[in-house]
């Protein structure tokens, strides 16, 4: 069986390189961080005219109708480019949770509006510190409004619309419910990578739409985080493939005793295990992207080791790439500070590596069973 992507889904990552080389220059990231926007709009709204926000949306709800192959390859480049645009909350979670579980009305509402970019989605699940479980969640509906407070929100401060969990009397504790998020009270949080926001988003009987089945939104949720997980993996394989690439091409030029540092084991020994672990995390990506493309029983397991392999290969490539640079990588002119900041953010937005080592193990003894 070859995983390997098709010459022409080659070809749109070839495309997708070049227009990000373009429009998302380091300086354009830099440009958010140290300003006062919460994402790039220009960009965000040139992605969508290019239609990578309607990738895997069917086309009778107004998107292109390709496959989740072609959005594997999209995330690999946006990782690559470190954008800073809110594309894996509304297109990996909060589009993704109305095809699986939206009813026909919620669909042709929302998903048109989430395929131009008019709309941004988010995915509400964490309510602080702590891992999330049906047992933790205070947030709560009753005749169609919600309750209750989550923290952090990846873009809640700009989506306008969530997914929100929320506890739930019947069957698994659970349930989800589509909200407008005009109705609630955003308040913005800082976090380690400013070029990502995040929001304390206060629910107060704000108007709530059931999404799915009451009593199996802690299923969904479960199911929903696997298909993420596959797309947040090549995010961070694409990232770690920059933060290696940036390391290598400042080893090549950086000069010491005569010579470059590149040719010194401590600096090779350094890169080659990193490009061990980013060659390791995108074999498992592309498991993971076939599992999810044709909703293969293995997509649990799958999806658990491409997040567990990606995060280990992203944290540690952008890490020894501020080694690699020394004093100076530390420093704020320096760009290797993006890609470190990205790669911690991205550990967590979707449950730490331990959850998804867990995840893996639960995952393992159940196809051995």
């Amino acid at each position: 069986m070859n995983f390997e992507f098709s010459d022409e889904q080659n070809l749109l990552r070839e495309q997708a390189l070049g227009f990000l080389q373009e429009h998302c220059p380091m300086s354009a990231v830099r440009a958010v961080l140290d300003g006062d926007a919460a994402y790039d709009a220009e960009l965000w709204t040139k992605i969508a005219e290019l239609g990578w926000t309607a990738t895997a949306i069917p086309e009778q709800h107004g998107g292109l109708g390709l496959s989740y192959l072609e959005l594997s390859v999209i995330a690999e480049e946006l990782g690559r480019a470190v954008a800073p645009v809110p594309f894996s909350s509304s297109v990996y979670l909060a589009t993704e949770a109305i095809l699986m579980a939206g009813s026909d009305a919620q669909k042709e509402r929302w998903l048109p509006k989430l395929a131009t970019g008019e709309a941004i989605g988010t995915f509400a699940l964490g309510e602080g510190p702590g891992q999330p479980s049906p047992q933790r969640l205070t947030t709560a509906a009753r005749n169609g409004k919600l309750t209750g407070t989550k923290i952090p929100v990846v873009d809640g401060d700009i989506a306008e619309i969530a997914v929100v969990v929320a506890k739930s009397d019947a069957g698994d504790g659970a349930s989800l419910h589509l909200v407008e998020l005009a109705g609630a009270q955003r308040t913005p949080v800082a976090t380690l990578d400013p070029t990502r926001s995040h929001a304390r988003i206060a629910f107060d009987a704000t108007p709530a739409e059931p999404l799915g089945t009451d009593g199996e939104g802690w299923s969904l949720t479960q199911r929903l985080l696997d298909r993420a997980a596959v797309l947040f993996a090549w995010e961070q394989v694409g990232g770690a493939n920059a933060a290696l690439e940036m390391a290598k091409d400042y080893a090549m030029e950086r000069y010491a005793f005569g010579r470059p540092i590149a040719s010194y084991q401590a600096i090779k020994h350094k890169l080659a295990h990193a490009y061990v672990k980013n060659t390791l995390a995108r074999s498992n990506g592309y498991y993971g992207a076939w599992a999810l493309d044709s909703d293969a029983a293995e997509l649990p397991l799958a999806a658990a080791t491409a997040r567990v392999s990606a995060t280990q290969a992203y944290y540690y490539a952008s890490k020894e790439n501020i080694q690699t640079h020394g004093g100076m990588g530390f420093t704020w002119e320096f760009d290797c500070q993006f890609h470190y900041r990205r790669a911690k953010l991205l550990s967590v937005n979707i449950g730490s590596e331990p959850t998804w080592q867990d995840k893996l193990i639960a995952a393992v003894e159940r196809d051995a069973a």
